[in-house]
Formats: structure tokens, sequence, C-alpha cells
């Protein structure tokens, strides 16, 4: 499965039934509350990464992949939108890009 179609799936999910998807309930509850669990699910990440626990780290780091799809799907920002913005940055030096948001 690519990211596109992951994200093809959760946009598929809009209009679902809330009782039959887990997808569709984030979906209902709105662009704040998918953002909120993004962050949880980043935050779980961030704690298997300190741990050094690969395997949670694998997990987690799947959870926070789709809760950021849900959340830009929430908030009607598309994948290609996000791959764009990093094919824009693509041969920018991180220190450059940063700089250039100043």
């Amino acid at each position: 499965m690519t990211l596109n179609d992951l994200f093809k799936t959760i946009e598929s999910r809009k209009h679902a039934d809330p009782d039959t998807s887990w997808t569709a309930k984030l979906l209902a509850k709105g662009p704040a509350k998918c953002a909120e669990k993004f962050g949880e699910e980043a935050i779980e990440a961030i704690i298997e990464a300190a741990r050094g626990d690969k395997a949670a780290l694998t997990s987690e780091a799947a959870d926070v992949i789709y809760h950021l799809l849900v959340m830009l799907a929430a908030s009607d920002v598309s994948l290609d939108a996000v791959m764009a913005e990093l094919e824009r940055r693509r041969g920018t030096s991180g220190i450059a890009e940063k700089q250039a948001r100043s």
C-alpha cells in the first residue's frame, strides 16, 4: 500500500457511517480533534524513539502517518499538495529553507 492509496481510502471515509468506520468517526469530529489525535500519536512515537524500542517505534510511526493523513483529509489538504511542497523544497538546504520562512 502506498501513501496515495491510504489517503484515497481515508478520503473515501469522509461520508461513511461513523458507527462502522474508525476513520469516519475521526473525520466526523472535525479537524481540531483529528489534529489532537495526531499530536497524541506523535508523542507516543517520540517516547518510543527515545526508549530505543524499534518495534514499538515502527508501530507508532505507522499510527503517526495514518493520523497525519486523517488530519490532512479533515482539513481539506491533499496529499498531492504536501508532496508538491516537498518537491518545491528539494535541493534546498534545511537551513536555507528555514531562513526563507522568516
